[in-house]
């Protein structure tokens, strides 16, 4: 099993899930974070830290993309090892539908 960052997450960027990593298996797009599932044990303390409800086990039904995506991602995207503050807009982008239509971006964090 692994967890996998959705997306919920565009847009919003919550970093809580980053401190509580022991692994440092998050990873930094522009509007996005990903974990890579190869580097994830499995220990699940990420999940009940994001706001956003983001991150998902992929036991879940569906989850199979999310496992391919973050994958991808996460070997295009700089590691992110510490928190930082939300995007400006996640309180009104959280829970937005058809954000990795409309909004994704697949650039890497520019910090």
């Amino acid at each position: 099993m692994t967890y996998v960052v959705t997306d919920n997450c565009i847009g919003c960027k919550y970093t809580d899930c980053v401190d509580v990593c022991p692994v440092d298996c998050f990873y930094e797009g522009e509007n996005m974070l990903v974990i890579h599932p190869e580097e994830c044990i499995d220990c699940g303390v990420c999940e009940p830290e994001c706001p956003a409800d983001a991150i998902r086990p992929d036991t879940e039904a569906d989850m199979e993309k999310w496992v391919e995506f973050n994958g991808k991602y996460a070997a295009l995207w700089p590691v992110i090892y510490e928190a930082k503050d939300p995007l400006p807009e996640a309180e009104s982008l959280d829970g937005t539908p058809g954000k990795l239509a409309s909004i994704f971006s697949e650039k890497p964090s520019a910090a």
